[in-house]
């Protein structure tokens, strides 16, 4: 029996669009599948409905399919401070929610090896990547971002004592996983400027950094160090965020500033370059960040304020960083 080719394209049409193109030799079908953009679940769900729809043809006796894919051009955005305790991590976690909810296919990778945090910030501690021929698989989040972390990897309280090149190869692993249609990985450094931001500049080359530091002078010490690191290896500064600027009490309403105010944007100024904006000290952060519960999803001042800061970055991007 011959095979009607016609109909074996609009078999092929009906289930892949115009994701599929066929060859038919002696009733043997070989179908090539463009499957660029697709994450692993849809990319096998999509093979066996185009291996079902080719079977249905009259003729065919065998299919034979083949994945092909165009490398997705993918921009890292690193989360970066000269010191820790500024509020980095909840800054990345919602960065990266609120570029998402602005229609960026967005991947978080939580690269502070020794500090990880993500899980808990995202809701999903306790939930273990996968691998699919070695290649670790992000695990999914309630809030369409898609996250790894050595917080997945690793027993919650367990250290993890590692020397350099033993950090920078876990980063290999975290930031080379199959993102799937991610265009954009925010990655959640660990403070400071040693060898995993080194690995990170060398071999995987952000298209730019967010720095971020409190508004007191000791941290802005530390926050022009790490803005010298990256002005040297050639990595654009995003801008400089000042977290924890202004406190609100929630019984008298007075404003206070325990941690002074407008320090980063001095320096920002001082420096040239772009000052993102400023988080408030607020309680809502710390209750919505500890409940896995990302409170740039809130309505208050500091969703306000979060959201804003990923604008900028956002139009950073879209002005192909400038």
């Amino acid at each position: 029996m011959t095979t009607d080719t016609a109909s074996l394209d609009a078999a092929l049409a009906a289930v892949a669009g115009s994701r599929a193109t066929a060859r038919v030799e002696g009733g043997r079908a070989s179908i090539i599948l463009d499957v660029t953009g697709l994450d692993p679940a849809a990319r096998d769900a999509l093979e066996a409905d185009v291996t079902k729809a080719a079977r249905g043809v009259a003729g065919i006796a065998e299919v034979r399919v083949a994945q092909t894919s165009q490398r997705t051009v993918r921009r890292l955005i690193a989360v970066a401070s000269g010191k820790g305790g500024v509020g980095k991590s909840t800054v990345a976690a919602n960065l990266a929610i609120a570029l998402a909810e602005g229609g960026r296919r967005v991947g978080l990778v939580d690269a502070d090896i020794y500090g990880p945090s993500q899980p808990k910030l995202l809701g999903v501690e306790g939930t273990r990547p996968q691998a699919r021929d070695k290649v670790l698989l992000p695990v999914p989040t309630p809030f369409g971002v898609p996250l790894l972390s050595m917080g997945q990897l690793v027993a919650p309280d367990q250290a993890i004592a590692w020397r350099g090149p033993m950090a920078s190869g876990a980063l290999g692993q975290l930031v080379e996983a199959d993102w799937g249609t991610a265009d954009t990985l925010v990655l959640d450094l660990p403070p400071g400027t040693g060898d995993v931001q080194l690995t990170m500049i060398q071999k995987h080359r952000p298209a730019g950094a967010v720095i971020v530091s409190t508004p007191q002078d000791l941290a802005l010490i530390d926050a022009r160090r790490a803005i010298d690191l990256f002005a040297k290896a050639g990595i654009p500064v995003i801008g400089l965020v000042e977290n924890m600027a202004g406190y609100l009490c929630p019984h008298c309403g007075q404003l206070s500033d325990p941690f002074g105010l407008g320090g980063a944007e001095a320096a920002a100024h001082d420096l040239d370059v772009p000052f993102l904006g400023r988080i408030p000290l607020d309680l809502a952060i710390r209750a919505g960040s500890d409940a896995g519960a990302p409170p740039v999803l809130g309505n208050g001042p500091e969703a306000a304020a979060f959201t804003a800061i990923a604008e900028r970055v956002a139009l950073w991007l879209d002005q192909g960083g400038r």
